[in-house]
């Protein structure tokens, strides 16, 4: 027997012999029993892809079964679209009582997709949540946390009344958090148009009613987000993050602004190697003031004792 023979497990047995143990040959469509040769049965039908795949890219591109469900479409990705394209399978036009029918169909579509005050609801927050995602360049499954996240408030009564915008930036923030992706609340509520204030009021809202717990975020995960932009060197960042790791040991990170610390730390290292890079370029790009840079320095250089 070959390697491409696979077993087949049916509770079937062998006519002649009796016995279980059948395999099928898919190159020939045959059912062989193993323990006497005899053909049980030909012509199998291959029930498997007609084509070939070696990678996944191709094994995607050939595919014909649609996309997956996602809970950032606000029908989850199930709905059927209705083409305008109003050509049959062989290119050619359709008669104009075809073109009308499918007109009337795709109007009805449409209007069946969004029924319900529900769905109008998450096809606004979905749209909202897109739109913020490409803008904050957040990756997909961060997104899909956020699309679970406003379902929930949704399913609990905590949008009525409330603006969709905002519940939905809150949701953005709370994905971000949950996940560690370091996205401040001021750039979530700069790239919504949501003032701070609101946003961070429908986020502590949230956490209360969804009984969402969050991880302590890392300043460490903010280093190279800010050295990047800077353009801050390798060994650089390294030493910060070392710089950040000690005072994260003596117990001097917790209740601070993680984006404040990480900037400060980032100053600090680029004191060390002399890197010049002012307080001021490092706090722009890290949203947070000078003061702040300043006093998280100084925190830092107390803290660990540093000979600057």
């Amino acid at each position: 027997m070959t390697s491409h023979i696979k077993k087949v497990w049916k509770i079937t047995k062998c006519p002649e012999c009796g016995s279980d143990d059948l395999v099928e040959d898919h190159d020939r469509g045959e059912i062989i029993c193993q323990s006497c040769g005899i053909v049980t049965n030909e012509n199998v039908m291959d029930r498997g892809p007609e084509w070939r795949a070696f990678t996944k890219e191709e094994r995607e591109s050939r595919g014909r079964v649609g996309i997956p469900i996602s809970y950032s479409m606000h029908d989850k990705g199930l709905s059927t679209v209705i083409d305008r394209i109003n050509r049959d399978a062989y290119g050619k036009q359709l008669p104009i009582s075809t073109r009308l029918e499918m007109l009337r169909l795709r109007k009805w579509q449409i209007r069946t997709r969004v029924h319900s005050s529900i769905d109008r609801n998450l096809a606004q927050a979905m749209a909202e949540l897109d739109r913020l995602t490409d803008n904050l360049h957040i990756p997909s499954q961060v997104k899909e946390r956020a699309a679970i996240i406003y379902r929930k408030a949704l399913d609990n009564g905590l949008v009525r009344g409330r603006s969709i915008s905002a519940i939905a930036a809150a949701s953005l923030y709370a994905a971000c958090r949950a996940t560690e992706t370091p996205r401040t609340l001021k750039e979530v509520a700069s790239a919504s148009s949501v003032k701070k204030k609101d946003v961070a009021r429908c986020y502590r809202l949230l956490l209360r009613e969804l009984d969402i717990i969050m991880p302590v975020e890392d300043p460490i995960r903010c280093v190279s987000k800010v050295a990047s932009k800077v353009k801050i060197p390798v060994k650089t960042q390294r030493t910060a993050i070392g710089i950040l790791g000690e005072a994260k040991q003596r117990g001097t990170v917790s209740g601070k602004d993680p984006m404040g610390l990480a900037a400060a730390a980032l100053y600090v290292a680029c004191v060390l190697n002399e890197v010049k890079r002012t307080q001021k370029e490092i706090a722009e790009v890290a949203n947070v003031t000078e003061v702040t840079v300043r006093n998280r320095y100084k925190g830092l250089k107390e803290t660990l004792k540093l000979d600057i």
